[in-house]
């Protein structure tokens, strides 16, 4: 749904002005930002790359095939650490490729730091418990050369997971097809469970789902530069439909449940996610020969990838004013500092909009009208039941599987075929992916949305 050309019956002048708004935000190429499919791909993304770097994918290849176990697994047996043992020598062993030719293309860029990316987390979570994590140079240096220039951290974020890392499911793609959520599959998994899968496009759906409300943001933009009562009375329109886009958002979400299972996702799937600041023993991760390239620097960002890196959400809050800055001086809130594992493009449109000199936020509270107000409420009302569905996910997840995950590996190793990640990591505490205290974050974000709420 488009309103490019739905513009208000003011006086001309105004007329003009909306316009001549609406024409000065930058396009979409400037930010990498799709009409039809927001921050995700409006193509399917490259499936392999050249020639040249066939020894990266094979490398991918070999693991997913060898169906490499993790190394913390309970019960790994010992054929199982062995082929993770010959895989991890056949990767070391590789030579160290030239990153030169992709520098000029963002596309191989993306496929490289997607391979890449899942390579090193194959090759650190199939490390034994016990053992150092030193990331072989055929790995460390590449991935720091295309981290660095995509201006990322060298580690999977959700952009390789989520946006591009789908094709078209078999015979669903017409001539000038856009991604749709029905017709898209998972490119790239660590497990090729559906469990896993369904994770990855359920994250997808949301993003496409969301595009209407980035359009409806932007001529709700334009119309606060108007501010009289016709543009009043549409962004009242706007925000109500906005309301009920996200509603239809926290359904998707919710639908993860139909098709991936919480103990399967908990235990063979989530822990391939795990950053260096997720892992419960704190073993450092050594980029080895970092310091023999005066063009490389020790990685400082290892988290894993989070729904946190979601620019669409980020696109959210900055919209009704939702506030997620730090409270300790000198550090930065999860929420910005998630924003560095984003594409660089993604992150330059986020400081676009925080760079709007009429906030609607304030717009609503200055312009004393009742419905708009409402209108505003009921928005940041449907975030934040967003947020509450997310905490119902955390809980089917995580929270209840690292509970059961407990109880199951107290018992011994009788029970390896139904748990795979160690007692260590399932308590109480659980950490996210992004390294954060799930349970405290998942409160802090959902108050925090309560607290952009207007009160008359």
């Amino acid at each position: 749904m488009y309103l490019l050309n739905d513009t208000p019956p003011s006086q001309a002048m105004d007329s003009l002005t909306l316009e001549h708004l609406k024409t000065s935000i930058p396009v979409a190429h400037v930010f990498d930002v799709d009409q039809r499919t927001g921050f995700m791909a409006p193509e399917p993304p490259l499936s392999r790359l050249p020639d040249f770097w066939e020894a990266w994918e094979a490398n991918l290849d070999a693991a997913v095939e060898s169906k490499i176990q993790l190394g913390d697994k309970v019960g790994l047996t010992d054929a199982e650490a062995t082929a993770s043992r010959v895989w991890r020598e056949r990767v070391s062993q590789a030579p160290i490729l030239s990153t030169i030719g992709l520098m000029c293309s963002p596309i191989l860029l993306r496929r490289a730091h997607l391979v890449l990316a899942y390579t090193l987390h194959f090759y650190v979570q199939s490390l034994p418990p016990n053992e150092p994590v030193l990331i072989p140079r055929s790995i460390s240096i590449p991935i720091l050369h295309v981290s660095k220039k995509l201006d990322i951290p060298p580690i999977l974020t959700f952009s390789d997971t989520v946006l591009y890392n789908w094709d078209f499911r078999p015979n669903t793609r017409s001539e000038n097809a856009v991604p749709h959520p029905d017709t898209i599959r998972t490119q790239t998994m660590f497990t090729r469970m559906v469990d896993e899968e369904e994770f990855y496009l359920c994250s997808a759906r949301i993003e496409l789902r969301g595009v209407e409300i980035l359009e409806l943001m932007r001529v709700t933009m334009d119309e606060t530069f108007l501010g009289d009562k016709i543009a009043v009375r549409r962004i009242t329109d706007y925000l109500q439909t906005i309301a009920g886009v996200i509603n239809e958002l926290k359904a998707l979400l919710l639908d993860v449940k139909k098709l991936c299972d919480p103990d399967v996702y908990y235990n063979q799937v989530r822990p391939w996610f795990r950053g260096e600041d997720s892992s419960e023993n704190k073993r450092e991760w050594v980029f080895q020969g970092v310091d023999d390239d005066p063009e490389l620097r020790t990685p400082k960002e290892l988290s894993g990838p989070s729904a946190g890196q979601s620019s669409i959400i980020h696109v959210f809050d900055i919209f009704l004013g939702v506030d997620h800055q730090a409270t300790s001086p000198g550090k930065p809130s999860f929420m910005s500092r998630m924003q560095s594992y984003m594409p660089h493009n993604h992150r330059s449109f986020l400081n676009h909009l925080k760079s709007n000199p009429r906030p609607l936020r304030t717009f609503v509270m200055n312009s004393d009208d009742a419905d708009l107000l409402a209108a505003f409420n009921h928005a940041v009302l449907a975030l934040k039941e967003f947020r509450d569905a997310h905490m119902i996910i955390a809980a089917l997840y995580i929270l209840g599987p690292a509970r059961r995950a407990a109880k199951l590996a107290s018992r011994g190793v009788d029970h390896a075929d139904e748990v795979t990640s160690s007692p260590s990591q399932a308590s109480d505490s659980v950490k996210g992916t992004g390294g954060t205290d799930l349970v405290k974050f998942l409160k802090d974000t959902r108050n925090r949305t309560n607290d952009a709420l207007i009160i008359p």
